[in-house]
C-alpha cells in the first residue's frame, strides 16, 4: 500500500486520535502537527494564529494531524485530505480512555501546551473532554458520517473497536 500523504484522524475526545497520529507519523513518515498545542494559548485561551497555522499546514503536501476544530476550521482539513482515519469507539471504551487520562494529567500536573495544565477542577466545566466525550459522541459520530458523505474522494477507514484499530495499524 503506498502510504497516504495528507492524513486526518477523527473522532471524538479521548478516542486516541493523538496516539494514532504520531504513531502514524513515525509508520508513514509524515510530519505530525497536534491542533490542541496549535490552539491553547496561555490560560486555555485560543491563540489568535490558530487558523492562520491551520491554513500553512493544511496547504504543504505531507502532513497527519487530528479532526477537531471544526467550528473554527470548518471543513479545511477535510477538503485537503486524502485519507481520514476515523475511530469510532464504543462509548464505554472512549470515557474508560479519557477519564483515565485525565486523572493522570490532573495527579502528575504535566504542562500539556503553552503552560497550561488540567487539574480535577477542571472537569466542572460543559467544554472538558470527560464531559464533551460524554454528551458530544452522537452528535460527532453523525457529523463525521456527514462529511464522508460529502467529501466521496476522501478515503475513510473506519475503526469500530480498539482491537480492530489495532490489527489495522499492525497493518498500516
Amino acid at each position: 500500500m503506498t502510504p497516504p500523504r495528507r492524513v486526518l484522524v477523527a473522532g471524538i475526545s479521548g478516542a486516541g486520535k493523538t496516539t494514532l497520529a504520531r504513531r502514524l507519523s513515525v509508520r508513514w513518515g509524515l510530519p505530525r502537527h497536534e491542533l490542541d498545542a496549535l490552539h491553547h494559548g496561555p490560560g486555555w485561551t485560543p491563540r489568535p494564529g490558530f487558523l492562520p497555522d491551520v491554513r500553512r499546514l493544511a496547504a504543504e503536501d505531507r502532513w497527519v494531524t487530528e479532526d477537531q476544530y471544526h467550528r473554527v476550521l470548518g471543513d479545511l482539513l477535510w477538503e485537503r485530505a486524502d485519507t481520514v482515519i476515523w475511530l469510532d469507539l464504543p462509548r464505554r471504551t472512549v470515557m474508560w480512555r479519557v477519564v483515565r487520562r485525565s486523572v493522570a494529567r490532573a495527579v502528575t500536573r504535566r504542562e500539556l501546551w503553552n503552560g497550561n495544565r488540567e487539574s480535577a477542577r477542571d472537569w466542572l466545566r460543559p467544554s472538558h473532554p470527560i464531559r464533551w466525550a460524554w454528551s458530544q459522541a452522537a452528535s460527532r459520530r453523525e457529523a463525521t458520517a456527514a462529511r464522508a458523505a460529502r467529501f466521496p474522494g476522501v478515503t475513510v477507514v473506519r475503526l469500530r473497536t480498539a482491537r480492530q484499530a489495532r490489527h489495522w495499524l499492525r497493518q498500516a
